[in-house]
């Protein structure tokens, strides 16, 4: 009996997470850029690219930057969510919860995601990769969950969301198709990089079936980076931090198995040495993280949901990632970017201070 219940109780999101670190090595194998096997904010910087809202290291001579490309991996998760959600009748519209303060703090989640160099999945992948840094990272992001913790127990909320029309639920699912038309079709006013990280991906078909299988298991699963750490502190509930350690072992295996696993901080792929800044920009993200109910990867599941405050969430990463390096915040392999980092950093903080505090609401009893 103890058996079937450990199955039952923890077989879902372990199985799902040792696919997730499988998927990563595989998409790696397949053409990805090294230990990002998938990076939700990475991806939709690629995608803000693509779409020209940024052109990070733009070349006049190719036309293009080092980081555009519709990632096909976003478009995947996003429909995998909708497609068993419908299937299990749990597609049901909803939204209208402080969607501008989410926002807000989705762009300022994306500039401490993009000056550590990645998000709370990605950083999962580059410990199992062997990247010292991103251990730096997981401090941050602990640290950042806890300060969101003291806040929810205090009564924070962005208050309840309502139902919303179906044709709300929809649009999110319907604009991922919309950008797999231009991603096939390609068209002159679609950016898509000649070199850098940005030209690194794996075959679109492949990538588009593994996310799209990952979608699945992550809307079966509810799995997310932040609950995970959230929920053991809380209620000492390990479910979703199974998952995370499960990730981190099936990429560690298959790294090990390629021959790809190298320790140590110095000369990890798209990774900078900065330990104080990939401390807080996943402070940052871990903080923010926690306010928006999720981690970027569950807001992109509980978009294809047809939750429309997600959608609003992923949008505001977008456009977070455009801000990010149209202003010189993100970091690279050489360090930390060229603009007002610490500026942007500690204005991040005092707006997810301000949000916080203003937003807890009085606790019965």
């Amino acid at each position: 009996m103890e058996k079937e219940s450990f199955v039952k109780r923890y077989g879902l999101l372990i199985g799902t997470g040792l696919a997730v670190g499988a998927a990563a090595v595989l998409l790696t194998y397949l053409g990805n850029p090294d230990n990002m096997g998938f990076c939700i904010a990475c991806f939709l910087r690629d995608i803000a690219g693509a779409l020209n809202l940024q052109r990070a290291g733009f070349d006049a001579e190719v036309g293009t930057g080092i980081v555009q490309y519709i990632r096909p991996e976003i478009i995947g998760l996003v429909l995998g969510s909708t497609a068993i959600a419908f299937a299990r009748k749990e597609f049901r519209p909803k939204g209208g919860s402080s969607p501008m303060l989410r926002f807000v703090v989705a762009v300022f989640v994306m500039i401490g995601a993009l000056v550590f160099l990645g998000c709370p999945l990605r950083m999962v992948i580059r410990i199992g990769g062997g990247d010292g840094n991103a251990l730096v990272g997981l401090a941050g992001f602990v640290i950042g969950i806890l300060i969101g913790i003291q806040f929810l127990t205090r009564g924070f909320s962005l208050r309840r969301a309502h139902p919303q029309s179906m044709a709300e639920g929809l649009a999110f699912p319907v604009l991922m198709l919309g950008l797999l038309g231009l991603l096939l079709a390609a068209p002159d006013f679609i950016f898509f990089s000649a070199k850098g990280p940005g030209s690194q991906a794996a075959p679109v078909l492949a990538a588009l079936l593994v996310a799209l299988i990952i979608g699945v298991l992550a809307q079966r699963s509810r799995l997310c980076m932040v609950g995970g750490i959230r929920d053991a502190v809380l209620f000492r509930d390990f479910r979703l931090i199974s998952a995370f350690a499960a990730i981190i072992l099936a990429v560690l295996i298959g790294n090990l198995a390629l021959q790809k696993f190298t320790p140590g901080f110095e000369g990890q792929p798209i990774a900078h040495t900065e330990w104080l800044w990939n401390l807080l920009g996943m402070v940052l993200v871990g903080w923010g993280s926690v306010l928006l109910g999720g981690c970027p990867l569950r807001q992109l599941i509980l978009a294809g949901e047809g939750n429309t405050d997600s959608a609003v969430t992923v949008t505001g990463f977008i456009v977070g990632a455009a801000i990010s390096h149209n202003f010189g915040l993100a970091s690279s392999g050489a360090g930390i970017g060229t603009g007002p980092v610490a500026a942007a950093v500690a204005v991040g903080f005092v707006v997810l201070a301000v949000i916080s505090v203003t937003n807890m609401q009085k606790l019965e009893g």
